[in-house]
């Protein structure tokens, strides 16, 4: 409908409004009405009733591997999933990629990620929210490569039942932007060869892979997979943050019974075990999180446990060691005009153990010049010119201040990633207080090895072959005085540029030790062989399993995700399968 006449312009505006207003709420809705409608079994935990009857599954942690494993469970047994975060379906920040580095930027209580510095120097960020890092990551969607599954032991029919469930509900094909385009161009210019197309598997060369980002830019996370679920035997409890796992220390070995946590008011519950043989406790809070509840409930180093007066009920000097993350190091290439917004699509396998990924347009939004903003961001220590070590808040606030003053033009353009594909450097977690709600001291060693060290340098060799390629000089193309002046702004700006000497490997060593970041792939904590066995089931305890990526040895494919939702349908089945027989179905 349109109005004609002297008020037409205002009502056609205030129209138009109107409809953008109900299509944004459409969006973030889920396209399908009210979130409460689709998903009734998830509520506020301060409802829960002490009284309630037991559980055959309680799963603490309703993230990337926890949505799915309940989903799964639910299907046949009585399933508790307890998550210390909210709920990510009217959350702006989560649900659209355009906000990506505003929810990563948030470092408020109720942020859904939850900020943290390790103690090597890097920024980094865990969620806290249903769904998980796929609520707060970049997106993309890739399997694991075939000799990954063989290695993990994995049936691998199995496997290739689990990914389309998964990718049949929440992924999809992206529509690759202009930056992507040259990234993917660039790199078959260079040698990074073939081009496998669009696809999900691990193939060496150049491909575009999935992403969990629709065409309208709203994210689909793993928290869309409880649509899976049973409805009547699924309880998921928002905002519940376990204290810690209870166990029955009478017998032989010690029993999990229960969880303890409290919810959103501060108000402490316990939920029941069943005594029903096959119930279980799972434990799936991510690398950081499952290992630090596992201390926190009496599982770990005992000389840490006792130092924190906790009791001490297995002495694991295993728990919360072997952690990785695979370090980040980027380019900023400053463009002569504004970029489409977007995150990673297009992926280069090399054959010298790096990934190169890419992302643009972040950087140059109004909202981004005045704050932080998480993968493009300078004053967080992503990309910045700033070591670890000297990347403090004061310096952080120092920077987003003087940001104001820096010509919009200077942030226009995009970033090339590369990202060491299987770090042999390690490090570990250990507590520094009793409260879950505290991040425990994270180390990861950065480049210790020198392996690392190395397929860094040949990274950032092949980027700068990329940034100096036709297609990328395509979007810096414009006279010396404009070249120059750009790159100026940019260096005000302390975002990376490409080093001036890539000849020197030594000057290059610097620069990777001087400029890593993370892009939030970090696994380990809870090594298959050391705190949990091959089917996931915690050494020396009884009714308690791990599953979730701080069982990885290594980080699978180019991006985790896919392979963590997998395992966890895939975990979900077999468990189900095991205790079932044939009337699993499945």
């Amino acid at each position: 409908m349109a109005v004609v006449g002297p008020l037409s312009v205002i009502f056609n505006l205030l129209l138009s409004l109107l409809v953008c207003h109900l299509h944004f709420t459409i969006l973030i809705q889920g396209g399908e009405g009210r979130w409460e409608d689709k998903y009734p079994f998830i509520r506020e935990a301060s409802t829960f009733s002490s009284f309630s009857d037991s559980y055959d599954y309680i799963i603490v942690g309703g993230g990337t591997a926890g949505c799915p494993l309940a989903a799964t469970l639910s299907t046949k047994f009585r399933v508790l999933l307890v998550e210390r975060g909210g709920v990510p379906f009217t959350n702006a920040n989560v649900s659209f990629m355009q906000n990506f580095h505003i929810s990563l930027a948030d470092t408020s209580s109720t942020s859904a990620s939850q900020f943290f510095v390790s103690t090597d120097g890097v920024f980094n960020s865990r969620a806290r929210i249903l769904g998980g890092a796929t609520c707060i990551n970049a997106g993309f969607y890739t399997r694991a490569a075939p000799s990954y599954i063989e290695k993990a032991g994995w049936d691998s029919k199995l496997v290739n039942e689990s990914y389309p469930w998964v990718e049949k509900q929440i992924v999809q094909r992206p529509n690759l932007a202009p930056w992507q385009e040259a990234v993917r161009e660039s790199l078959l210019e260079i040698g990074i060869s073939p081009f496998n197309g669009f696809t999900y598997d691990h193939i060496y060369g150049t491909k575009v892979g999935g992403t969990i980002f629709d065409h309208y830019g709203r994210r689909h996370s793993a928290a869309e997979l409880l649509a899976s679920a049973n409805p009547n035997k699924l309880d998921v409890l928002v905002h519940a943050t376990v204290q810690k796992i209870d166990f029955d220390t009478s017998g032989k070995k010690p029993r999990a019974v229960g969880v303890i946590f409290k919810d959103e008011n501060g108000k402490e519950h316990k939920a029941f075990l069943s005594t029903r043989k096959g119930s279980e406790i799972i434990v799936s809070s991510g690398a950081i999180g499952s290992p630090h509840i596992l201390m926190l409930s009496g599982i770990g180093p005992k000389a840490e446990l006792e130092k924190l007066n906790i009791t001490v009920v297995l002495d694991n000097k295993f728990v919360g060691q072997g952690m990785s993350d695979n370090p980040l190091n980027t380019i900023f290439i400053p463009t002569n005009r504004p970029v489409e917004q977007s995150l990673i699509q297009t992926v280069g396998i090399t054959k010298k153990g790096v990934y190169i990924e890419a992302s643009s347009g972040f950087g140059q939004s109004g909202d981004s010049i005045s704050c932080h903003h998480g993968v493009a961001s300078a004053e967080i220590g992503q990309l910045s010119t700033i070591p670890p070590k000297q990347r403090t808040v004061e310096a952080i606030e120092a920077y987003r201040r003087s940001k104001k003053n820096i010509p919009h033009e200077a942030f226009m353009g995009g970033f090339i990633l590369e990202k060491i594909a299987l770090p042999l450097s390690r490090g570990n977690i250990s507590l520094v207080t009793t409260n879950p709600d505290d991040n425990p001291s994270i180390t990861f060693n950065y480049f210790s090895h020198p392996r690392d060290l190395k397929r860094c340098v040949d990274g950032i060799r092949i980027v700068e072959k990329i940034a100096k390629s036709k297609h990328f000089t395509n979007f810096t193309q414009c006279n010396k005085e404009t070249l120059d002046k750009l790159l100026n702004m940019s260096v005000q700006a302390n975002v990376n540029l490409i080093p001036k000497h890539t000849h020197n490997t030594e000057s290059l060593e610097q620069f990777c030790k001087d400029t890593v970041i993370t892009i939030w792939h970090y696994h380990g904590g809870c090594l298959v062989g050391k705190v949990i066995a091959p089917d996931h089931k915690v050494l020396g305890v009884h009714r308690l399993r791990v599953i979730d990526g701080s069982t990885f040895k290594e980080s699978p494919g180019t991006n985790p995700q896919a392979t963590v939702m997998m395992m966890a349908r895939y975990m979900g089945v077999k468990i189900l399968r095991e205790r079932l027989g044939k009337a699993a179905g499945l």
